[in-house]
């Protein structure tokens, strides 16, 4: 087989927007377990600013995640981590999760990170990366953030309980705690020039 490569995403990526939003809608199907939908543009934007990685071997589309700001960048949530189940078992969701969590370190090193998931190889990574379990009390009270829950299938259990919980574990690395740990890889060069050109 073929090297897969992980990789920052731009807009030469945009072609695999629809490929990822139909294996992210599969995924959920078959966990029976929500996820927030998303819209191509709203990928493709992530794609432009930054703000994704993207898993390729040989052309074809393996694995995806993004990043977003919240509560004015105070905090950051790592999400849509996505695997192809053809190349599930590969250990790519753990490359590109390393690879999103350095994006949001260097982009933004005092924010928060956050995770809202319900699986567990997903909190096996966060809790490697030095996440640790806490309330929702403890993430963002950003309304935009809480509006992509709902797309969930979920979403009347977060309601129900007047957000305090829902099927989804938060997690939350605080960089206060973690000063002068170093990212778990570097970026490349040209990502660096790519960030400073945009801003944050």
């Amino acid at each position: 087989m073929k090297e897969i490569e992980v990789m920052v995403a731009d807009a030469s990526h945009e072609k695999y927007v629809d490929t990822i939003l139909d294996t992210m809608a599969a995924a959920a199907k078959v966990r029976g377990t929500g996820i927030a939908s998303r819209s191509h543009e709203y990928l493709a934007t992530k794609m432009r600013e930054t703000k994704a990685v993207i898993a390729l071997c040989d052309g074809r589309f393996v694995g995806f995640s993004y990043i977003e700001t919240w509560g004015n960048k105070h905090y950051v949530t790592t999400s849509g981590l996505i695997v192809h189940p053809d190349y599930r078992g590969m250990g790519v969701s753990k490359r590109i999760k390393d690879m999103t969590f350095t994006l949001a370190r260097t982009r933004w090193p005092k924010a928060k990170i956050f995770s809202l998931t319900s699986g567990s190889a997903v909190m096996r990574m966060n809790t490697q990366l030095g996440y640790l379990p806490v309330t929702f009390a403890d993430l963002t009270d950003d309304e935009a953030f809480w509006r992509g829950c709902e797309g969930c299938i979920n979403v009347d259990v977060l309601k129900r309980t007047g957000r305090r919980y829902c099927i989804c574990t938060g997690m939350l690395y605080d960089p206060a705690e973690h000063e002068g740990d170093k990212t778990p890889i570097e970026l490349p060069a040209s990502v660096i020039e790519r960030i400073k050109r945009i801003g944050n």
